[in-house]
């Protein structure tokens, strides 16, 4: 479902339910159901290119991206839940794409060359994919940054049926208590959850088959380390 941020649409967005987007050929923004997809599966993909791995254990992957680029739009950059090799608790894969996309468009030998400031306003005109809903830290920290659009696949109603602990505030909250700011941000919900969902359905349940490329081993999954794969595996 999409939801806006403006204050003349918090009591619509609170009496709303967060369902699965109902038509996925809908064009939101210009920007058809397909693009959208793409760049979840980019933010799946995440996983294996930040961390080398395409079934870490907490399998949060994010993408970062212009639609005001021709074609399916511009990747700025990507990132991955890295508490486990940062030490960092607060590493999520949403806070570490954000990091990572400061760092570029500040670079003064990258593409972009903005300065600090210039790098703020230029979240307003950016839009945000990660494969499971934010947590409140990070859907803040989208708030804050001011992104045009953040859409997210798996719920976090989702990751708690799967054994994930959770802090129970959805997006959805998030967006409404933040009507008050000057930027506002387009919410997708549970976008491509038949590809999302199971990246977060094996952890705590045993049975469930691993995602692609990688098998069960000592009772998780762990990347393969032979070249047959199926696209999903036990």
């Amino acid at each position: 479902m999409i939801y806006g941020s403006t204050s003349a649409a918090a009591d619509r967005i609170y009496a709303s339910s967060q369902d699965i987007l109902s038509n996925p050929t809908r064009r939101i923004n210009g920007v058809p159901f397909s693009t959208r997809a793409h760049w979840m599966r980019k933010a799946n993909e995440a996983l294996f290119d930040v961390l080398g791995n395409p079934c870490p254990f907490a399998p949060f992957g994010t993408a970062i991206v212009n639609h005001t680029a021709d074609g399916l739009g511009e990747l700025i950059c990507i990132g991955a839940n890295s508490n486990a090799v940062t030490g960092n608790p607060t590493m999520h894969g949403e806070m570490a794409a954000i990091t990572n996309c400061s760092a570029v468009l500040t670079d003064p030998e990258g593409p972009y060359k903005l300065s600090p400031s210039e790098a703020l306003a230029a979240f307003s005109q950016l839009t945000l994919y990660t494969n499971a809903e934010s947590c409140p830290m990070c859907a803040s920290a989208i708030r804050w940054a001011g992104f045009k659009e953040y859409i997210y696949g798996t719920s976090i109603d989702t990751l708690v049926e799967n054994g994930w602990g959770q802090i129970r505030i959805s997006s959805m909250e998030i967006i409404r208590q933040s009507f008050d700011m000057a930027t506002t941000t387009r919410l997708m919900g549970e976008v491509l959850v038949n590809e999302t969902d199971p990246l977060f359905s094996w952890q705590y349940n045993p049975d469930y088959i691993c995602p692609r490329g990688c098998e069960r081993t000592k009772g998780t999954c762990r990347k393969r380390t032979s070249n047959n794969s199926t696209m999903l595996e036990k």
